[in-house]
């Protein structure tokens, strides 16, 4: 194989690796946008069932266990 068609090559290889990374970086990006957009979700939820559970049990002394 010629030096031409060796340096032919791998910038060819560059190029295509150069596109996959790119791709990678975008996927990347979108799940973190998905992830960030779940995690609101979750600690909005979250903060909801603590405020429903204390409306729905406010009267509940908190004890210890009698084997303790």
């Amino acid at each position: 194989m010629s030096d031409e068609a060796r340096l032919t090559q791998l910038e060819v290889l560059a190029a295509e690796q150069e596109k996959t990374i790119s791709e990678l970086s975008q996927q990347i990006a979108e799940q973190w946008k998905t992830i960030d957009k779940l995690q609101r979700k979750l600690d909005a939820l979250t903060e909801r069932f603590l405020e429903l559970e204390e409306q729905a049990s406010p009267d509940v002394p908190v004890t210890k266990p009698p084997h303790w």
